[in-house]
């Protein structure tokens, strides 16, 4: 599955992406949405409650326009390390920002719509990170 997404791309970008395991590049999109003044940003730890993804990475900000370059952030770093998502969902909305890497899926949500969605709660079994800011985790 890999291979096909990376297709095309130099022998050194296929190194770059190959040598970024998920939590890695969940620890990355973290980083980079901190960067931009994301709040609240966890990493779960999905990969023993589901088969959807390895981590999940989730933060809120307490606008649409901050939404929106919390995931072009996310975006740009990620880009520049060679990494493409597989898909985004609701960029034009900017209430809930879904980036899908394959084996880690970005969630960026307007303060509001976290609460209300709760997926901290409804994965509530899933180990999590919490970071503060771009140098601090809490587990």
């Amino acid at each position: 599955m890999l291979e096909g997404h990376i297709k095309g791309r130099s022998r050194k970008a296929e190194e770059i992406i190959l040598a970024i395991n998920p939590k890695k590049k969940s620890t990355l999109i973290a980083g980079a949405a901190l960067d931009k003044k994301a709040q609240s940003v966890m990493i779960m730890d999905m990969r023993a409650v589901s088969y959807i993804t390895d981590y999940f990475v989730i933060c809120s900000a307490p606008s649409t326009r901050r939404v929106e370059a919390i995931a072009e952030g996310i975006e740009e770093t990620l880009n520049a390390k060679g990494i493409r998502n597989w898909h985004i969902e609701g960029k034009r909305e900017a209430l809930w920002v879904l980036i899908d890497y394959g084996d880690v899926i970005a969630h960026i949500f307007y303060e509001g719509l976290r609460k209300f969605y709760d997926l901290e709660r409804l994965w509530h079994d899933a180990p999590k990170e919490h970071f503060s800011n771009a140098c601090e985790s809490h587990k």
